[in-house]
């Protein structure tokens, strides 16, 4: 019985996928065809949330920490220029998503650095002042560069109207750094 059972089941399965008579019917908001694109789906409100308030976060903390790192370092007055706007407006962009989040009822845990963000800390306090210039400049372009995607898209796609807004504002001015950045030496 069991050997017939073996047998028959795996055959009965095949005849019942293979139908060829119908066509694949896909849901329409997965139709190409019919010129419609799939947008992702926003993720999950309290995942969004805590998950781009981490990153924001992270990124607010390491461009402060990196900016009083290379004001001890460097005597590029443009550097310097620089690193001293970088640690005022991410005091007010860290501040601006307190208060948002506060709002929107959402708690707010403080910010710690990802591993890649302390070893480039680490990296621009250990070296010498020409390479930590260096150094720095490079990761503010990286972190910038991140930041803005990070901003930009919880401004489209996140769950939450006080937060989405003051992504949208940030994103504004970090696009504003990412000009500054442009004009400093590579």
């Amino acid at each position: 019985m069991i050997r017939h059972l073996l047998i028959t089941l795996p055959v009965a399965l095949l005849a019942a996928c293979n139908n060829n008579n119908r066509e694949p019917v896909m849901p329409p908001e997965n139709n190409i065809a019919n010129g419609m694109t799939m947008t992702p789906p926003a993720p999950a409100p309290a995942d969004g949330n805590a998950a781009y308030l981490a990153k924001a976060g992270a990124g607010d903390l390491f461009e402060i920490e990196s900016s009083r790192a290379i004001l001890a370092k460097t005597d590029d007055k443009a550097v310097k220029d620089f690193a001293n706007m970088m640690i005022d407006a991410h005091g007010k962009s860290t501040a601006k998503l307190k208060a948002a989040a506060a709002q929107a009822g959402i708690a707010v845990a403080p910010p710690r650095l990802e591993p890649d963000q302390q070893a480039k800390l680490e990296s621009i306090k250990s070296a010498s002042a020409a390479e930590a210039t260096r150094d720095y400049l490079t990761a503010q372009r990286e972190a910038h560069a991140a930041a803005l995607a990070l901003h930009q898209g919880y401004a489209r796609n996140g769950p939450t109207p006080a937060l989405k807004t003051a992504a949208g504002e940030i994103a504004g001015v970090v696009q504003q750094h990412i000009d500054r950045l442009a004009k400093l030496p590579k």
